[in-house]
């Protein structure tokens, strides 16, 4: 069976023919051209699931193409123009549909806005950032369904290559996102750089410095939502992104070795945690936790005499290290940086607890501290687990079911995982006719250390107990 034939039948039994077919008729009533490029074709040759964003190339007006469109479908359905970039788009169901027209693009020095000019469907497969993206259906009424191919992309489909549709250091330097791109498709499609590619990449690396890091962080969340996201972080490691974009890691690269004595390579170790855990979760702040759980091992690296290699306090600044990163790479600064700081913190808290003599006061702090994340923190400590030796994986993972036993039976007797202070600020106010003051803030962090160490129960009226004791050192009476 000849690839058109096969691509016409594919169209012919896709879900969105009779989309494809108004559309198709809108464009012939115009005088218009008119082709699905991009993602959506090469998702429908990979059999993938279908994405909800598809774009449209006409060799006339898109603006005009869209309305039209609208019009044939609903006259009342909204069409959004941006004149800018002469594109429309319409949301159709849980469709995406844009509509541009073929353009031709050229490129300054110092920005990845390019100057453009109309053009033909050649011209504006030839500025697509890979041969994968850049094949088109016609969806004109004398070629429905045929495939345009003018760079092979076929083939760089069916060997699992990226490839530029034109020179590689040009395209990159072009528009320097679509290195971060190429390594997405790389870590998602599970596809090779093609040689010439990847050496390009490497070249032109410092041109990502003019990308905001808004758009280099979403190809960069894309690349930690991979199956596999160490296939990306290398790619970024080999090619010299990675220094530029979070030097942090590159620092935790290598081993040292004195009177015999080495550590363990933190970045690759990191890389392997986060594949650990990307196998159990698909939350991205987890993996992000992963990705930057070492990451104060660097500025903390000491060779102590008689004790070897030490990183001291690694959890701690990593945590502040953690806010400096979010800041820096524009993700985030609300819950889920303060969610990654968390667990960056406790990252090593549990390890401390695989011990008999444990102390509950010891179990009940870190259910405090970590409360409602204690299962993630868990899940974190488990993917740290990198040996190789399967009896030691086998016993560490042991260890840490005996700690979560350890923390259930103490959760059931004193519940402290979401702690709520037995007695509140406005009670103790009350029962001294106090008005707010720092003394109220003393005697809830009192109450709260006294029930964490266990010379309380969590009981109000064992609390309220303590309190008047305590309110009488204060010089607080009744």
């Amino acid at each position: 069976m000849t690839l058109l034939l096969t691509m016409i039948i594919n169209l012919n039994q896709n879900k969105n023919l009779k989309l494809f077919k108004i559309i198709s008729e809108a464009a012939e009533r115009n005088n218009q051209s008119v082709y699905i490029v991009g993602g959506y074709v090469r998702d429908l040759l990979m059999k993938r699931k279908a994405s909800t964003d598809i774009d449209f190339v006409t060799e006339q007006s898109g603006i005009e193409l869209a309305q039209s469109v609208a019009q044939d479908i609903d006259p009342k359905l909204k069409v959004s123009v941006f004149k800018t970039y002469g594109t429309a788009m319409i949301k159709y169901k849980d469709l995406d549909l844009e509509f541009v027209g073929a353009r031709k693009e050229s490129y300054t020095e110092n920005s990845r806005k390019p100057e453009v000019e109309g053009g033909s469907l050649e011209d504006d497969q030839k500025r697509r950032d890979f041969t994968i993206n850049a094949m088109a259906i016609s969806l004109n009424k004398d070629n429905f369904g045929e495939l345009i191919d003018p760079f092979n992309g076929v083939d760089d489909l069916e060997k699992g290559i990226l490839r530029t549709p034109l020179e590689p250091a040009q395209t990159y330097s072009d528009d320097p996102l679509r290195m971060m791109r190429a390594v997405r498709f790389a870590s998602t499609l599970n596809f090779k750089i093609e040689e010439n590619s990847l050496q390009a990449i490497q070249q032109e690396a410092e041109r990502i410095k003019i990308v905001s890091m808004e758009r280099i962080m979403v190809e960069f969340n894309k690349i930690m939502l991979s199956e596999k996201p160490s296939v990306g972080l290398r790619l970024m490691e080999q090619t010299g992104l990675m220094k530029l974009i979070i030097p942090e890691l590159i620092e935790l690269k290598g081993v040292e070795e004195v009177e015999g004595q080495t550590h363990k390579d933190n970045f690759y170790h990191t890389l392997e945690v986060v594949d650990n855990i990307s196998v159990n979760t698909d939350n991205l702040w987890l993996r992000w936790s992963a990705l930057l759980h070492d990451i104060g091992k660097a500025p903390t690296k000491k060779f102590v005499e008689g004790t070897g290699w030490t990183f001291h306090g690694h959890e701690f600044l990593g945590s502040k290290m953690t806010k400096t990163l979010f800041q820096r790479l524009k993700l985030p600064l609300g819950s889920d940086m303060k969610y990654v700081q968390k667990m960056v913190k406790l990252s090593s808290r549990p390890i401390a607890l695989i011990t008999d003599d444990a102390s509950d006061s010891a179990l009940r702090r870190l259910l405090f501290d970590a409360g409602e994340d204690l299962e993630d923190l868990f899940t974190l400590c488990k993917a740290d687990i990198t040996t190789k030796n399967s009896k030691k994986q086998e016993k560490f993972k042991r260890n840490f079911e005996y700690v979560a036993v350890k923390i259930k039976e103490v959760e059931e007797k004193d519940q402290v995982r979401n702690f709520q202070p037995p007695i509140t600020g406005e009670e103790i106010m009350e029962m001294f006719n106090l008005k707010p003051g720092r003394e109220i803030g003393i005697l809830k962090e009192k109450v709260k250390e006294a029930i964490l160490e266990g010379e309380i129960p969590n009981e109000k009226e064992e609390a309220t107990k303590f309190v008047i004791v305590e309110a009488e050192k204060l010089g607080l009476t009744l």
